[in-house]
């Protein structure tokens, strides 16, 4: 049986203030209260839709092959900027869109490992060489 709509979606938001009002005054979306969870939340809403923002520490997701994967694409024309960002870290992340256009972000836990023949100059982000944290 088909599902008849959805019912919410849920947002990481490491600042649940700053992204309750990105919500609020960009698109009209109006707070509603929300269950005690064991992290903060916010829920918002706007028609039956509701819009659930958590702040919860959550390691990002990583791939095996992150060179394949930015080397597919590539080719595909799916990359939203073509640099590998270096993190202080020392992990390394890359930007994708998917066909409706939705941002997506990749991550590999070395940057150092990746091969520069595939990915190019990797990009410092923050830390200690002054480089500025993007957001």
């Amino acid at each position: 049986m088909p599902a008849l709509r959805i019912n919410h979606v849920s947002v990481h938001a490491p600042d649940l203030d700053a992204s309750e009002r990105f919500y609020t005054e960009l698109f009209g979306l109006q707070r509603i209260p929300a269950p005690q969870f064991d992290h903060p939340v916010r829920w918002l809403k706007v028609g039956e839709t509701q819009l659930h923002l958590f702040e919860l520490t959550v390691e990002a997701p990583t791939v095996d092959d992150p060179e394949d994967v930015y080397r597919r694409a590539k080719e595909r024309g799916a990359l939203d900027r073509p640099e590998v960002r270096r993190l202080p870290d020392g992990s390394a992340q890359f930007y994708l869109r998917d066909p409706a256009g939705n941002l997506l972000e990749v991550n590999a836990p070395d940057a150092e490992s990746l091969d520069r023949l595939v990915v190019g100059d990797l990009v410092p982000i923050g830390g200690e060489d002054g480089a500025r944290l993007f957001l």
